[in-house]
């Protein structure tokens, strides 16, 4: 790919001012490791994306674990959950402008709001795995509510709360990226849109691949910490053993 997009501008098929050489791109990026601006942007990016995600995902996991116990909270929501978890977190971007204006409130709304329902499905579905032997054998030895959601449910369903975590944190950094870029929120969105617009193209490619980059970092990390805390589990152990 980087070859491909090293020829395209050198060959004469794209117009190297608009699309200039990977290596220009890629001295950019490097030359940006030196820069104050450059993590100043890195950083508020990454404290949308980490506050979105902590807001997401404790709301999304208490909210799954209460409905997803509730045979009656599930029929009862599941019309509600239906029709908003389709709505993109794109299309609330002007109502996250005219409730928080240009702040990173605006930029919370959106990645809360995308992030909480790939969590909160994963929660249910992780609810709804729980072996009803295991369940009513808890039952019979006189566990109570809180107890069995400790020992029976919450192991059964942490795998699918580490993959919603896992999804969400991609898609927080996209949000977190896309209302910088469109609503001017500071962070490498808004670096990037300001670039473009100023016509510093290897300085806009550059910041492009900086938020390849994290999202690389992000999804390794993620990846680390949920084999850290399912080690105990089958899959991570085949995994470990493959």
């Amino acid at each position: 790919m980087l070859l491909t997009w090293e020829l395209l501008p050198l060959t004469g098929l794209v117009n190297a001012r608009y699309l200039p050489p990977a290596h220009e791109a890629i001295g950019g990026l490097i030359s940006n490791f030196g820069l104050t601006d450059f993590w100043v942007a890195v950083g508020d990016t990454m404290q949308a994306w980490a506050l979105g995600m902590i807001i997401a995902v404790v709301l999304a996991t208490v909210l799954g674990f209460i409905i997803g116990s509730s045979t009656f909270l599930r029929r009862f929501t599941n019309s509600t959950i239906e029709f908003l978890r389709p709505v993109p977190s794109v299309a609330l971007i002007p109502l996250a402008v005219l409730l928080f204006g240009v702040g990173i409130e605006s930029s919370l709304m959106l990645i809360v709001y995308a992030c909480f329902w790939q969590v909160l499905i994963q929660v249910l579905y992780g609810v709804a795995d729980v072996d009803a032997v295991a369940m009513n054998t808890a039952r019979s030895y006189g566990l109570g509510p809180f107890a069995r959601m400790r020992y029976v449910t919450f192991p059964t369903a942490l795998p699918y709360v580490m993959t919603g975590i896992r999804l969400a944190a991609a898609v927080a950094l996209i949000l977190a990226i896309t209302a910088q870029l469109i609503i001017g929120t500071p962070g490498l969105g808004a670096e990037i849109a300001s670039a473009q617009s100023g016509g510093n193209y290897v300085s806009m490619y550059a910041l492009v691949l900086a938020t390849g980059l994290l999202g690389v970092l992000i999804n390794l990390a993620m990846r680390i910490i949920e084999r850290k805390i399912l080690s105990w589990h089958s899959s991570v152990r085949t995994e470990v053993a493959a």
